[in-house]
């Protein structure tokens, strides 16, 4: 693959006013208007509920979307058994329809000749792997190396559902674009690689001097901490409960907690948000999240991020996405439907995505930067 070090850091927007001019971006990717006052058409169109009346989360299949996502209940998936001896033979089948990235290489770089690669990537399950306690999701020193390198020579993002801090830290490099909270607090290198940037990041706050904040959904804040108040309280008697807060959303870890208690822990949630019917459920792997009811996810992270860098429908792009949860697939569909880029997902299982390739873990990342670095 020819690495060209050839693109350009942005200057990420203040929240408040959004400049479009200085961003390039169209008016349908504003995440709200001058002032900070939101677009009705930025807002998701939800079914009307009465007040009052609370659902039960049996029939609104919570729980069996909680059941499906954990390792111990996916028996089946798309009809394949996988607990029998037939996994390996599974998975080799799956492949034909989602092929691995690291085999399809050569066709991958072949594609991207002469063309400036944009990288975006997931974290937990991606970057790391996925652990019993969120707060040891650690990446290892090979995979944080690898990241380093790649950051030299492509525009690369980190779009997580946790807050844009704590996975800053977790990575660990000032060089890359982070996007938390699934994409609703995204901020520009600290240091972009001086080999092929001129721009220079303008000071935004105290706690983050070095780079700017884009924040649509900012005025969701007081909300989503009410919610995350009431949820550590709600659950705090039972036993493997994770509550985390991730600034614009907060995630409810059920990974560690009795199966017969599930049931309770989806139900004190959707209690809790009957009270905001401005925040929604969403479902990770083992986790529920609470968001605000925003057409905001990690594909528009994607496309704003593209945008920013001014190179949305450019000929001479390839945006790459690699992700493992469902919340990826917003990302993998972007790319999938304007036939701009390629999704890897990264899987030891088969499921149904729209990523054009995949990964069987992380590990594979690291491995395939090395491999690049002896060639």
């Amino acid at each position: 693959m020819d690495l060209k070090a050839n693109h350009t850091a942005p200057i990420l927007t203040d929240p408040t006013p959004i400049n479009k001019q200085r961003l390039g971006i169209h008016d349908s990717l504003l995440p709200c208007s001058p002032g900070t006052i939101f677009s009705q058409g930025l807002f998701l169109t939800l079914p009307w509920k009465k007040p009052g009346v609370l659902d039960d989360v049996r029939s609104t299949g919570w729980l069996d979307a909680m059941k499906s996502s954990s390792p111990r209940n996916r028996a089946k998936n798309n009809g394949i058994d996988f607990s029998s001896n037939d996994v390996d033979v599974a998975y080799r089948d799956w492949m034909l329809k989602y092929p691995s990235a690291l085999a399809a290489f050569e066709q991958i770089a072949n594609n991207a000749k002469g063309k400036i690669i944009a990288l975006f990537l997931d974290y937990d399950g991606t970057l790391s792997p996925i652990v019993s306690n969120p707060d040891h999701a650690f990446m290892s020193h090979p995979m944080r190396a690898a990241v380093r390198n790649v950051a030299k020579y492509f525009p690369t993002a980190i779009i997580s559902g946790r807050s844009r801090e704590k996975v800053r830290k977790f990575v660990g490099l000032k060089e890359l674009y982070y996007a938390g909270s699934h994409g609703m607090d995204i901020m520009g290198p600290v240091r972009p690689p001086t080999d092929h940037t001129t721009a220079t990041v303008r000071s935004t706050s105290e706690e983050d001097k070095d780079g700017n904040l884009f924040q649509p959904a900012s005025e969701f804040l007081p909300m989503i901490n009410e919610v995350f108040v009431a949820l550590v309280d709600i659950t705090k008697d039972i036993k493997g409960v994770k509550v985390e807060d991730n600034k614009f959303c907060v995630s409810v870890h059920y990974r560690n907690v009795d199966e017969k208690s599930w049931q309770t822990v989806a139900q004190y949630v959707q209690d809790t948000l009957e009270q905001y019917p401005r925040l929604r459920l969403t479902h990770g792997r083992m986790v529920l999240e609470v968001r605000p009811v925003l057409k905001w996810d990690k594909g528009k992270a994607v496309e704003f991020l593209l945008e920013s860098l001014g190179l949305n429908n450019c000929d001479d792009v390839l945006p790459i996405y690699v992700g493992d949860d469902r919340t990826d697939e917003d990302a993998f569909k972007f790319l999938r439907d304007g036939d701009r880029g390629y999704g890897i997902l990264v899987s030891s299982e088969p499921k149904e995505s729209s990523a054009y390739y995949s990964l069987r873990d992380p590990s594979e990342l690291a491995i395939h930067d090395d491999n690049n670095q002896q060639q």
